[in-house]
């Protein structure tokens, strides 16, 4: 599975992120040339020369630059959208988890009651009837002998039937 994610840039920090450049731009001027103190020759032969849009003089090859403000807020800016998008994938996938349990632990619990074999009831009057099956087998030439037999399993039947009637109201 591929991870992906997307990275949303507000206008609001291109706005902020534009604004820190101009006062970085109106703040920056440019250096006085230095000038030599009056009375020098230096300074008569600067005084002679033509005004230049050139610098006077060239900075040293190994002075420190000054960083870049806009380019390290804007970096900043995004590593930050960068931590709160790793902050937000770890919580989504967490959630994903929990949510892959529960959806599996209710499917199991369906699976359970759909596929559940029904409990086994007894059969009612089974003494009964089998006392009766067993009378007349006894008796096949007079099965008049096992009508004590049949009536216990015919009230039987009947005290099961009025049961029955009485739960479904």
């Amino acid at each position: 599975m591929g991870e992906s994610f997307t990275i949303q840039i507000s206008s609001n920090l291109v706005k902020q992120l534009a604004d820190e450049g101009e006062k970085l731009k109106k703040r920056s001027k440019k250096p006085k040339p230095k000038t030599p103190p009056k009375g020098t020759h230096a300074s008569q032969a600067n005084a002679q020369q033509k005004p230049t849009s050139e610098w006077p003089f060239q900075p040293p090859l190994f002075s420190p630059v000054p960083p870049q403000q806009p380019a390290f807020s804007e970096l900043d800016a995004i590593r930050s959208v960068l931590q709160d998008s790793g902050k937000v994938l770890e919580r989504l996938q967490k959630q994903e988890e929990n949510m892959l349990q529960e959806v599996t632990q209710r499917a199991k619990d369906l699976h359970e009651k759909e596929f559940k074999l029904p409990e086994h009831k007894p059969f009612p009057c089974l003494e009964e009837r089998d006392a009766c099956a067993k009378c007349y087998k006894e008796n096949e030439q007079n099965p008049l002998k096992c009508a004590n037999a049949v009536q216990r399993f015919a009230n039987c039947a009947r005290r099961v039937k009025q049961l029955l009637n009485a739960a479904d109201k």
